[in-house]
């Protein structure tokens, strides 16, 4: 009876020293989540951070495409070959790009034909 007493006084020493961790975890966590609360960042560093109109974005877009478009014009091309940035993507006709691929198909053939001639 005195071994059930003693092993039964020991798991109550260890349910309270597991009480203690826990407890001691949790006060951990909380000081954790105060301190990501309060940068606005989530669990995985992204926070709800500031909103911004769809208008606004397209604005800084812009904006951002003429900024680079001056750094590519501050840097020189080779002689002859001037390149214009617009920051307008241009669309291509069904006919153009049937064409192009045409073209390519054509250029990838000669290309075999060369290499198994070799």
């Amino acid at each position: 009876m005195s071994n059930l007493s003693s092993a039964l006084q020991q798991l109550r020493q260890e349910q309270k020293q597991a009480e203690h961790r826990v407890e001691k975890l949790r006060s951990a966590i909380s000081v954790i989540e105060g301190l990501v609360g309060r940068n606005g960042s989530g669990a995985n560093g992204a926070g709800p951070g500031r909103v911004i109109s769809a208008a606004a974005r397209r604005r800084m877009a812009l904006a951002q495409k003429l900024r680079w478009a001056k750094v590519r014009q501050g840097s020189k091309p080779a002689a002859g070959k001037t390149k214009t940035v617009s920051p307008v993507k241009r669309t291509l006709s069904a006919a153009t790009r049937r064409n192009l691929a045409a073209a390519q198909r054509s250029r990838w053939a000669k290309f075999k034909a060369a290499k198994k001639a070799v």
